[in-house]
């Protein structure tokens, strides 16, 4: 399986979609708590990026950004697994323009 690479994603719009979704999951409004990002890194080679938001009350939802398999991975508050989907690409954000 051929992953994705850092320069193949729009960076910006990945932040904003993972930051809208771990909101839209702890019913939480977008742009209100702070959100913190890790590099996921295997082998010496950057594979992905940890997101954590720090809502209120002490609770956190994060979500991992996993380029070899093509997609995010939302968690609940509870660590639980809630959602994935697809990571945009240049390209696609470039079509839709």
């Amino acid at each position: 399986m051929i992953g994705l690479t850092p320069q193949m994603i729009d960076y910006s719009t990945l932040c904003k979609t993972i930051e809208e979704k771990l909101c839209e999951l702890g019913h939480l409004v977008p742009d209100q708590f702070p959100v913190t990002q890790r590099e996921v890194v295997r082998g010496g080679k950057e594979v992905g990026i940890y997101f954590c938001l720090h809502g209120p009350r002490s609770v956190k939802l994060t979500a991992i950004c996993d380029y070899l398999k093509n997609t995010i991975i939302f968690y609940g508050s509870d660590g639980m697994r809630r959602e994935s989907m697809m990571i945009p690409r240049l390209q696609q954000v470039a079509q839709a323009a």
